[in-house]
């Protein structure tokens, strides 16, 4: 279970998200929409109440990659950031994401005004993530429990899509999934650190491409898994 989100959004956490903005702002996040959606995501709910409530308040708001249960993570909020910049996103878009996790990327697109489709494989974040983003406000991403590598055809074509998840290589299903003209966001590499790709694709068949430098993710399974 996610923490009891019936207490009010503390002043507090409030102040610790907007020291975290200025800090993604020094460390090179420009786009004035996207540190906003990060200043109104609450993250130090989006913990597995398993985890010792004095972290969550010595570390919610720092830049950290946290655990959430099920070998998985909560992503450094520069990461979340920076993903979420390069997208360069506009209201109104569809958006795939692979990988939903906890939700917390997925509310941040949330306030970024597009319409997401997530795809999370581990059945008990699924589970968990379908009842509390709705709980904590953000009722209108379509989370589905499947696998990432084939992405989500029956909802195809995307403008945008984000994987969460570090993959050995480029799932062919999502790159036929992508808009002409759309762009995605894809950590690339099998060891313990991942290279960013941002692809635009031009053509049914061809692909802009640009390496972004290194990331740590944890990695992109196939299929589904029953826990």
């Amino acid at each position: 279970m996610f923490y009891d989100v019936s207490r009010e959004d503390e002043y507090l956490f409030k102040g610790k998200r907007k020291r975290l903005v200025e800090q993604l702002r020094s460390k090179g996040i420009k786009n004035d929409q996207v540190l906003a959606a990060i200043e109104k995501v609450p993250r130090h709910l989006f913990f597995d109440n398993t985890t010792a409530r004095p972290a969550l308040l010595d570390h919610a708001y720092s830049d950290k990659a946290l655990p959430i249960g099920a070998g998985q993570t909560i992503s450094h909020p520069y990461t979340v950031a920076f993903q979420t910049e390069q997208l360069e996103l506009r209201s109104g878009e569809k958006v795939l994401e692979i990988g939903t996790g906890c939700g917390y990327q997925t509310a941040v697109l949330i306030e970024m005004g597009v319409k997401v489709y997530s795809v999370e494989r581990q059945k008990t974040l699924f589970d968990k993530t379908k009842i509390f983003l709705p709980h904590i406000g953000y009722t209108s991403a379509k989370l589905v429990y499947g696998d990432g590598y084939k992405g989500l055809p029956q909802f195809a074509p995307f403008d945008k899509i984000i994987v969460t998840a570090g993959a050995p290589y480029i799932p062919n299903d999502l790159l036929e999934q992508l808009k002409v003209g759309g762009i995605m966001l894809i950590p690339i590499g099998e060891g313990v650190s991942q290279e960013m790709i941002w692809l635009k694709k031009n053509s049914s068949t061809g692909f802009d491409k640009k390496t972004l430098g290194s990331f740590k993710f944890v990695p992109l399974l196939q299929n589904k898994s029953g826990s």
